[in-house]
């Protein structure tokens, strides 16, 4: 038997929901698969003793889920008074705008696109409402708009599909890039290294306890397939499907898809590296 101590990043056990540090509590979207897991994780943010709230990728247009967001946050004496976004794929972020309509909040997001009230994010960025202190962390690779958002505080980091609770992310070709996300990873890496970051809360999965170790088992990973995708193409696989069914046999087939999609990255990756 394999004991969650024993996994990548020390996911907690148990279900996925309620608080997880001093000032971050999850809230679970109704809406799991293959690609979202359990479903996607809402967090709300708070400093002990304010009464304001920021929430992190309300998740998608689920009118439950979108008020039970806001009845949690309630429930603890908040009000929600910003909404974030790491990304803007879908389970994230589809029901942002009926978000901020029934909160009456701005959306930030590193996408103009996703914006509403004007104000964007950018690296280096500090969210301070309520008190919170939140550092915005310029993490592309999953997709070109990914962000991650440090809170010191609690030596934590939210990682939206940078790093997930469980398993591997794909690198979402062609808006994702292999040597962008290997330098996010890098990145975190450093986080966990320098600032004390210990703990990952992802955007799908249960939170770790071990946020440097996920980080290097994701980098691990990512190097044992790119070495195989390479393999791969020097026994005359030349399409992203050759290559998917010859690397990921071992990877749910309804998933190939996906893995397809982070294949094209690592082939772009080795071909801008001349290594194919």
């Amino acid at each position: 038997m394999t004991h969650t101590t024993d996994l990548p990043g020390r996911p907690r056990p148990g279900a996925i929901g309620g608080p997880a540090t001093a000032r971050a509590t999850c809230v679970l979207a109704p809406n799991p698969s293959a690609m979202t897991l359990d479903g996607t994780n809402t967090w709300i943010l708070a400093e002990p003793g304010s009464d304001l709230a920021v929430v992190v990728d309300p998740g998608p247009a689920d009118e439950a889920h979108l008020r039970r967001v806001i009845d949690t946050a309630g429930a603890a004496g908040l009000r929600v008074a910003l909404t974030l976004l790491t990304h803007g794929h879908a389970d994230h972020s589809g029901g942002a705008a009926r978000f901020a309509e029934l909160t009456g909040t701005k959306v930030r997001a590193l996408d103009p696109a996703l914006r509403l009230g004007g104000e964007g994010l950018g690296v280096g960025d500090v969210i301070t409402t309520g008190g919170l202190e939140l550092h915005v962390i310029s993490t592309p690779g999953h997709t070109a708009d990914s962000l991650c958002f440090h809170l010191p505080a609690d030596d934590a980091v939210l990682t939206g599909d940078t790093v997930l609770g469980r398993g591997t992310t794909i690198v979402a070709h062609p808006d994702g890039r292999l040597g962008d996300y290997l330098d996010s990873l890098r990145r975190l890496r450093a986080l966990a290294v320098d600032e004390g970051v210990r703990t990952a809360l992802p955007g799908h999965g249960p939170v770790l306890d071990d946020a440097q170790g996920v980080v290097e088992y994701y980098l691990a990973h990512r190097a044992k397939r790119l070495a195989q995708v390479e393999t791969a193409v020097e026994n005359g696989h030349r399409t992203a499907g050759e290559v998917v069914a010859a690397v990921y046999a071992d990877v749910d087939r309804a998933l190939w898809p996906a893995a397809e999609l982070s294949v094209r990255a690592q082939l772009d990756y080795l071909d801008e590296h001349g290594l194919i």
